[in-house]
């Protein structure tokens, strides 16, 4: 399906309660499949991400099918390779199949993981049959991706003799990883962080009720449209100012973009102000989510900024960089039909465009399920206006 996306009065003034961190909730699903005793997730994410994950950890399938869902295919790599003398098939899309998973199969197996490719060597699908591992010392390249530490972080304790990791070049989105280790900590895992070695000794994990908080990353395409209206009110809903995600730096960020935010309890309102002093450099290592948020915003303001520490972007559900700059030059030529490249940041940032460029028809617009089902729903909230396009 496409819509037609645009704004009559370019003033947007709403209130959102912001769907909970998918990020998050996949940790505690993990975590919760690990534990002895059961506890509750309340306001668990209702993002698809997080959907297939609860549905694979039932076990009720021998064939898991993640689809695009990047976090889940990894997070479920370690934890079913735990799962001693069952034997599982995963696999997802098309995409999913494109994206590299060897660094994380090669710590596995030196952990006594006995896991196959049943296709191209190095990417899904995979065949997993669960062993009793057995603590080691592993590295893994942490320049790929941050989600095969927090994936091996995850099943660590559970593991006889604990293990001791170590991470070669340069580490990206090293906030996730911390986010990981304070999640674990939360449900009683002490682990030591020195330098580029993490050690955890075996443990139990302690149940404890938990309720997720506000996705900052979805927050993140609010503040586009607070930077791109002619006026704004926008209060969202649920965020914590002092989160463990990180990307909540969107809000330090984009005051340099004119923006205020107003912090109170679990909400913030965001308005304009009239401070412009956005660098020239940022470095967005810790934060690659926010890469297609801020890029659309700058050029819709036509400000330059070089943007740095993305190199993992080509490995995501589309080559984000490119799909971005490709899309972007559709504008520039006035071409108004935007495809989202079956990738759900495509779709949220490039929709509030139509704030400084008219009405837009974004194609394939479900693919917001993967994060921010209530989208689009969201976005008449805030007086836009979504037109199925009959093109």
């Amino acid at each position: 399906m496409n819509y037609n996306v645009s704004h009559p009065s370019k003033i947007v003034e709403c209130e959102i309660d912001l769907p909970a961190s998918k990020s998050i909730s996949n940790r505690l699903l993990i975590i919760k499949a690990l534990c002895k005793k059961p506890f509750s997730i309340k306001n668990l994410s209702k993002a698809e991400d997080t959907q297939v994950l609860s549905n694979a950890l039932s076990l009720k399938q021998k064939i898991i099918n993640v689809g695009a869902a990047g976090t889940s295919f990894r997070f479920l790599t370690s934890y079913l390779s735990t799962l001693a003398g069952k034997e599982f098939i995963l696999t997802g899309s098309d995409r999913m199949k494109e994206r590299p998973i060897k660094g994380l199969v090669d710590a596995l197996i030196k952990l006594g993981a006995n896991i196959e490719y049943l296709e191209k060597t190095g990417f899904p699908p995979l065949k997993i049959t669960g062993r009793n591992l057995i603590g080691s010392m592993i590295e893994i390249d942490s320049s790929i991706s941050s989600q095969f530490i927090s994936s091996i972080l995850l099943i660590s304790p559970t593991i006889k003799e604990g293990i001791t990791l170590t991470y070669s070049k340069k580490i990206v989105s090293k906030s996730y990883i911390e986010m990981t280790l304070n999640l674990m900590g939360e449900f009683g895992i002490s682990y030591k962080w020195e330098k580029n070695m993490i050690k955890i000794a075996p443990q139990k994990y302690i149940e404890r009720n938990y309720v997720v908080e506000a996705d900052w990353s979805a927050a993140s395409f609010w503040y586009e449209i607070a930077a791109l209206s002619k006026n704004c009110k926008i209060r969202l809903n649920g965020l914590n100012k002092n989160s463990i995600q990180k990307d909540n730096l969107i809000a330090d960020l984009f005051k340099g973009l004119a923006l205020k935010s107003i912090f109170g309890n679990k909400t913030v309102l965001i308005q304009k102000d009239n401070l412009f002093s956005f660098p020239e450099k940022i470095n967005l290592i810790n934060n690659p989510d926010l890469y297609q948020p801020l890029k659309c915003t700058l050029f819709a303001l036509n400000k330059t900024c070089e943007i740095t520490g993305v190199s993992t972007l080509k490995n995501k559900e589309s080559d984000r960089i490119k799909s971005i700059k490709e899309e972007l030059l559709k504008i520039s030529c006035n071409k108004y039909q935007l495809n989202t490249y079956q990738d759900h940041r495509m779709a949220m940032s490039l929709a509030p465009l139509c704030l400084r460029y008219g009405s837009l028809q974004i194609n394939n617009v479900n693919v917001v399920r993967k994060s921010y089902p209530e989208f689009w729903e969201d976005l008449t909230k805030g007086g836009f206006k979504i037109n199925p396009s009959i093109h």
